[in-house]
């Protein structure tokens, strides 16, 4: 019988640092996360999901309703505002960063989002086996770290293979949007896209409108400031053989 691996196959798109937690973080782990954040099996990382795991998804959230899903939700800006803008709707975050998830719970619990559900692991693991198949309406990647320097453009998150990826966890008609401050980023997301068998363009021209539905923060704020030009991807599930 072959040997459990103990490092990932793949880069992860994050080099986790650890720090102090505030008094109102510890609070957010200790009071919010039991009735917020979804416990997720590990396999070989503190961040990993194992690979038999699946979420059962009206457990979670205890009804049935669109899921909404949000990667790399940093400090839960946007997330925490579609939520308690759309409560006929269910949104889970994706992170890893603690300080991000807990002052997305501390948001949400102050903004009465009783709809979101955080999940602290890496996200292609996420999406590509412990969400069911087809079970998203939508899957948001927006600004994820760009890794701008080349020898390290091996670490982003939208690469080749990522279209299967997301593509498990999107139902057919279902939309992929991505947003990114970075040209040679976006210019790569639209390339991988366009190749992948799983998605269609849902726009047109270059780029897609700005989606209405994504808060401006102070970090898309910060990129337009220093001359960088936001771009927005989305993209449509084809139908399931």
């Amino acid at each position: 019988m072959p040997e459990a691996p103990i490092f990932r196959d793949e880069p992860v798109s994050f080099v986790r640092r650890s720090g102090r937690m505030s008094d109102a973080q510890e609070r957010a782990f200790a009071e919010i996360a039991p009735r917020m954040m979804i416990d997720v099996p590990r396999s070989i990382a503190s961040t990993s999901v194992h690979p038999d795991a699946r979420l059962d998804v009206t457990a979670a959230w205890q009804r049935e309703a669109p899921l909404i899903v949000e990667v790399g939700t940093g400090q839960g800006h946007a997330i925490v505002a579609a939520a308690t803008a759309r409560p006929s709707e269910n949104f889970l975050a994706v992170e890893v960063f603690r300080a991000g998830l807990a002052r997305t719970m501390l948001d949400a619990e102050r903004g009465g989002a009783e709809n979101l559900r955080l999940i602290e692991a890496n996200a292609p693991e996420v999406l590509g086996t412990f969400l069911p198949e087809a079970s998203a309406r939508e899957v948001w990647v927006f600004f994820p770290d760009p890794w701008h320097k080349v020898r390290h453009n091996k670490r982003r998150m939208v690469r080749d293979g990522f279209g299967a990826t997301a593509g498990a966890a999107i139902e057919d008609g279902g939309l992929l949007r991505l947003a990114t401050d970075w040209e040679d980023y976006a210019l790569q997301m639209r390339d991988v896209l366009d190749r992948a068998p799983e998605f269609e363009r849902a726009f047109d021209g270059e780029w897609a409108d700005r989606f209405d539905g994504r808060v401006m923060t102070a970090f898309e704020r910060k990129g337009i400031n220093k001359g960088r030009e936001i771009r927005d991807l989305v993209y449509r599930r084809t139908p399931r053989a």
